[in-house]
This record gives structure tokens, sequence and C-alpha cells, in this order.
């Protein structure tokens, strides 16, 4: 395609959103001229899929729930007075307990003003703050945010010696919607700990976002934490940002979150436009769909060029993956669909993996992330009338070039800053757009089967290291290889995992020690109890 062409297509394939400061083009992706209109009744269904499941209709069949997290921006449209009611109240909540923090009407227990912000969470409950602590954080935040997201106990460590004498000054938001995830949770009594050593009282400075009479809503009543948030069924881990389980610790941190839900409302506005044309996340959905035959057989790969979005594509790979990498679809069949998602940010990527992208394996599309936007203040030429935003501008439009000259397509999705309503404006539009493509491809896109079947799988493994240990402690002096445990146990069909498990143990537990078989294998290296 020669450059008039190209522009001609571009003027064709530009969705311009005035309304939400953004401009969607789809040009260089290679779809045929009849696509879109092949496209429109399965869209059309999508549609009124959406329309249905903002009304209060069960969209997530396998758990029979609603699915309400446009709700959270738009408390009106709720199917009942009473969640509209409570999304109002939770965030007024959230406003009223942030200004009593930054006020010093909530104190530490020591009498200090909270000067720190500690989130234990994992996936989505700390994702998304994440990605906003570095989209819209700043060195001058009334709270400094950390995360616990990972049950690794040297990341707990690092964590903590970051924060070292502020830990008095820290208050510590743990987000788990049923109390009983495993990684929150240790992460939780690995805080108290810390706390304790600290001699302070854990309760005085925690507070919880969670369900209504979970576990965790039960633990906090009883150690008289200073609050407890909601954490609703309706509304997933993944799509959590805009709830409590984002607001609050944005909040927090001095970030606007009443635009951040302004940029969300108004996106989900034009996003609700049953004209593919008009609707940017219509058009995500669609070119999903062209780039992978509607099977996710090529990866999306997400550059943003501003350092501000790192974490988007980590935020996006959650969202995408988690939401449409699904076994089967609604009618049972084994489909195995889902989108591979990966990205960091440009121009690193440059440098990095762009050269894969242009002369590798041709099996993914690009979306790059263009903000107009520089910077606050003057700009500084580095060059003649050039500054460092032009030449990132620079290599935006260079690389898109090079990757296209290569037969290799791509969307380029244009926002005006990185400012609180724009961060809303991008999680709703792909809240949307992940939603719209599910319905495509005949998938439920609210549940996460392949995660709880993880977590199921590591409980069995922690039962099966409960035995070892008991089988060890009762007979102290007799060492065994790995394959000896497993029998002793009754598990011969586990010995590889026993044998990872004595390998851990044999570093981290004392009582275990390993005694080598000199001249033999590393499988008749056996282990005992003393």
């Amino acid at each position: 395609m020669n450059p008039r062409e190209l522009w001609e297509r571009y003027r064709r394939h530009l969705c311009v959103c005035e309304s939400i400061g953004l401009t969607l083009d789809v040009s260089r992706m290679k779809f045929g001229d009849d696509f879109l209109a092949r496209m429109a009744p399965p869209m059309a269904k999508a549609f009124e899929a959406m329309a249905a499941l903002e009304r209060g209709a069960i969209a997530n069949p396998d758990e029979q729930r609603m699915v309400g997290h446009y709700w959270l921006r738009a408390p009106e449209l709720a199917p009942d007075p009473a969640i509209g009611k409570a999304i109002r109240d939770t965030l007024a909540a959230v406003h009223g307990f942030a200004e009593d923090v930054h006020r010093g009407k909530v104190r530490s227990q020591r009498g200090g003003s909270f000067r720190n912000l500690l989130l234990i969470g994992i996936g989505g409950s700390a994702l998304g703050p994440q990605f906003v602590a570095e989209a819209l954080g700043t060195g001058a935040d009334p709270m400094r945010p950390f995360f616990f997201d990972n049950t690794d106990p040297d990341g707990m460590d690092r964590v903590l010696a970051a924060i070292g004498a502020g830990l008095a000054d820290t208050l510590t938001i743990v987000v788990s919607k049923s109390g009983g995830t495993r990684e929150t949770r240790n992460g939780m009594l690995e805080a108290a700990h810390a706390y304790a050593q600290a001699g302070l009282d854990f309760g005085r400075h925690a507070v919880a976002v969670t369900g209504e009479g979970s576990e965790l809503d039960r633990y906090a009543q009883r150690g008289r934490w200073l609050r407890r948030f909601p954490m609703w069924d309706w509304v997933g881990g993944r799509t959590s940002e805009l709830a409590a389980v984002g607001l609050l610790p944005a909040r927090l941190q001095g970030i606007d979150i009443d635009a951040m839900l302004a940029g969300a409302r108004d996106a989900d506005a034009v996003t609700r436009v049953a004209d593919v044309a008009r609707n940017p996340a219509a058009l995500l959905a669609l070119m999903w769909h062209h780039a992978g035959g509607g099977r996710g057989v090529r990866d999306m790969v997400v550059l943003p060029y501003k350092d501000r979005l790192a974490l988007f594509s980590k935020y996006l790979q959650q969202l995408v993956m988690e939401s449409l990498g699904k076994e089967k679809d609604l009618a049972g069949r084994v489909v195995n669909q889902g989108i591979a998602v990966y990205g960091n940010k440009g121009s690193t990527d440059q440098h990095a993996y762009v050269q894969q992208l242009r002369e590798g394996v041709n099996n993914f599309f690009v979306t790059f992330i263009e903000v107009l936007k520089d910077r606050e203040g003057r700009p500084l030429p580095v060059e003649e009338d050039v500054t460092s935003g032009d030449f990132l501008l620079g290599f935006l439009l260079g690389t898109r070039r090079a990757l296209y000259e290569k037969d290799r397509e791509s969307i380029t999705l244009t926002v005006a800053d990185t400012g609180p309503r724009t961060i809303g404006t991008l999680i709703a539009l792909y809240e949307r757009a992940v939603g719209f493509y599910a319905t495509l491809v005949g998938i439920n896109a609210y549940h996460q089967p392949g995660v709880e079947a993880g977590k199921k799988a590591a409980g069995a493994v922690i039962d099966l290291q409960r035995k070892i240990l008991a089988s060890l402690r009762a007979q102290r002096g007799r060492p065994r290889t790995a394959d000896q445990l497993a029998a002793d146990i009754g598990a011969p069909d586990e010995a590889e995992t026993v044998f990872k498990i004595l390998e851990h143990l044999a570093v981290n537990t004392p009582q275990v020690h390993r005694i080598p078989a000199p001249g033999l294998g590393v499988f008749d290296v056996r282990y005992e109890v003393r």
C-alpha cells in the first residue's frame, strides 16, 4: 500500500472520541473491506449482551452472579437501588476516611500521622492499585505506597526494609474478597509479625477491604482494625480498581478518584454506542478477533510510549488473559480460547524485543499507546527545535512504520495526557473491549476456573509437605530418599513432588537435614529430621 492509499485508509479507520480525549487508529490492521460488515451480526449480539449485563442479567453463569463493575462509576444504573446506595455510601466512606487520615484525626498507635501505605493483595487486588500509583503518583503525595503482592518471603522482607523505621507510621490495607486467599493471608501474617516485632498493635494500623462476613471481615472485627470496606461478589478482582479496592489506596495517596470515576463513566457512555465506527471498545474487540482469527493465534504486544504507563501492559495482561483464557465456551465445548499479552514501554523496547517483532516470527499484533502531552512545564530543547518528547514520538512513528513495512499489524491508541480522567478512561475502555470480545467468541469472561485449580493444587502440595514432616519426625534417625518417603506416606506416585518439597525443606527448615550420597546420584540423597 503506497503512502497515499495508507493516508486514505487512515482517514476511513480513525475512530475519534473527542468527548473522552481519545482516538483509535486501526488502519494498520490488515482486515479486508468486508470484515466490519461481516462481523456486524455477531457484534450486534455483543452489544445486546453488554446491555443485558448492565441491566443486571446473570453474566457469570458458572457462579450465577451479576457483573457490576460498570455500576461503580454510575450507581444510578444499578438494577437494585440498594446496590446503588452501597456504591455511593462506600465512595463517601473512602473520601471520609482518607480525609481523617490526612488531617490527623486517624493516627498511628504512637500518635503520629500516617505517612506510608502498605497494600497487601494478589492479582487485580494489587495490580490495579500498583498501576494507578505508578501512573498518577508524585513525589508530593501525602502517603508513600508499598505493596505485598506475592507470598515470597524475601520480597516482603525487602519491602519492610524499605519502610524501615517508618513502619510505626504505616497504614496497611489488606484486600481479599473471601479472606481465604493464601498469598494475601500470608502477607497479612508477615506484616502483623513485623508490627509486633516493632512493639506495635497491627489492628491499630490496619484496614480491610473484603466481603461482608468473610474470614477476613471476622478477623478484622476481632482485631479491632481501624476500618472495613466492602468488596462485593459482583465485582471481580481484575475489574475492581474503581471499587474500594483501588479507590481507597488511590485516595490515601492524594489521587483525584472522582476524576478517575468521571473518566470511566464518560468512556462507558461512548462505548455503549451501538455503532462500531464510533465505539473504540467495539473496534478493539473486532481487531483482536481479526488478528487472531477469533482463536487468539496472535499475541497482543502493548507498547505505551510513556513511563507512567509502564505497568499498563502488566495490568492488561491479567485483565485480558484471566478473562479470555478459557478451556470451554458457554456451551461446554472445549475451545481453548485466549490472547497472550506482553509488553513494556517505548522507546525502551526498541532496544530489546522490537528486533524480533520486526524480523522474527510474525505471531503478534502491536498496540501503540501515544500520549500527546509530554510533561508539565516548559519543554527543554535537546537539539535545535527538538525536545526529548519529540524524539519519543519519532521513535513511536518510526517503529510503527518499520513494523508495517514487514507486514506486522498494529493499532495506535492516542490519549491527551496521563491524568486521572485518562487513567479511568483506559481502564473502562479495556474492560468493555474484553466483555465484547468474550461474547464474540462465546466464553464466560467473568470466572477463573484455572486460577481456582492452581489454588487447589497448591493446597495439595502443602498437605503433602505436612505428611512428609510428620513421617520424618515420627522416625527420627531413619534417613530416607524421596522414593522411600513417598512410599512411606502412601503417595508413591507423588515421588517427584516429594523430591521437590524435600529440596525446599532442607534449605529453609533447620530440623530437616540433607545427607549426601557420595558417588551416587541426586535421587539417592537422603533426608532426616534431627
